[in-house]
């Protein structure tokens, strides 16, 4: 038999889901009232389309950047208060609805459960055109990003899809990929401008400011502004100097000779001199997306 304290858990849930389900629609709702006005700033958004890029170039001419929040045990935007307390070995996320009115594209495939783990350690596998790339992550530091991905990977969000930005300057040598309408032959405008129906608040940002992106580091892209995380992420193919608010959401353990190949074989400027960079000249696909318990 269920105690006391199960069964108000249970309620307080089932009423956080009922909330977090009424939101989506409502976001739904305003995404058809506020088509001609997010379609009137999409061409805003392109211009930023490189998402962390833009404010990485801001910060290296010396413009101030403001740190993103830090990760808790409940992170997101609605207050601790309203989510039911996290049991042992797991921690409270919120998903943030988001929708097009500000012009970006958004593929609904829902959202994550709002209660995950964060202890063990999970690994995240893309099987691309050019070979396997996979990475170590680590949920005690990256519980709600890990979380995403899971449910990313479920829903085939990322698969078929082409990694659409690569820079390659000076320790800044980065191949971004994670926009789920980045298909087919070519490349479009509107590469780079994708994402879910839901954005989190950052999390396990680095603290070596000499050497915050490593090698190796897998990291997620946002648009600048604190809790703008979404799926589009960025892997870095040396070490690489940037503002730290980005969620380190884990290192590759294979595959890294193929995004340094795709680095070094460079892009088509198209987005120079500013946001800086452009596709990538090697194009790679991400055929499949996969998360396992390492």
């Amino acid at each position: 038999m269920s105690s006391i304290k199960d069964r108000q858990r249970a309620a307080a849930r089932a009423r956080l889901e009922k909330e977090m389900a009424e939101r989506s629609a409502a976001a739904r709702k305003r995404r058809q009232r506020q088509a001609i006005i997010g379609s009137a700033l999409a061409v805003v958004v392109i211009a930023g389309a490189a998402f962390f890029v833009v404010q990485a170039m801001k910060d290296d001419k010396g413009t101030e950047t403001s740190a993103a929040p830090e990760a808790s045990a409940s992170t997101g935007a609605e207050p601790a208060a309203s989510l039911p307390p996290a049991g042992p070995g797991t921690v409270n996320c919120v998903w943030t609805p988001s929708d097009e009115a500000g012009g970006g594209k958004v593929k609904d495939v829902g959202t994550p459960p709002f209660n995950v783990p964060n202890t063990g350690k999970s690994t995240l596998t893309f099987e691309t055109s050019l070979g396997a790339i996979s990475a170590d992550i680590d949920l005690s530091k990256a519980p709600c990003t890990g979380a995403s991905f899971k449910h990313l990977a479920e829903k085939k969000f990322l698969d078929n899809t082409k990694c659409h930005r690569l820079v390659n300057k000076d320790g800044f040598k980065v191949l971004q990929c994670g926009d789920p309408f980045a298909t087919g032959e070519g490349y479009r405008d509107t590469d780079g401008t994708g994402g879910p129906s839901y954005t989190m608040v950052e999390e396990n940002l680095p603290t070596d400011d000499k050497k915050p992106y490593p090698a190796g580091s897998i990291a997620m892209a946002n648009t600048g502004a604190p809790g703008s995380t979404g799926s589009q992420f960025f892997i870095c193919s040396e070490d690489t100097v940037l503002p730290a608010n980005y969620t380190l959401l884990g290192t590759i353990n294979k595959g890294l000779n193929i995004v340094r190949d795709v680095v070094k074989a460079g892009d088509d400027g198209a987005f120079e001199p500013s946001p800086g960079g452009g596709r990538p000249k090697t194009e790679v696909v991400i055929k499949t997306m996969t998360l396992t318990a390492a």
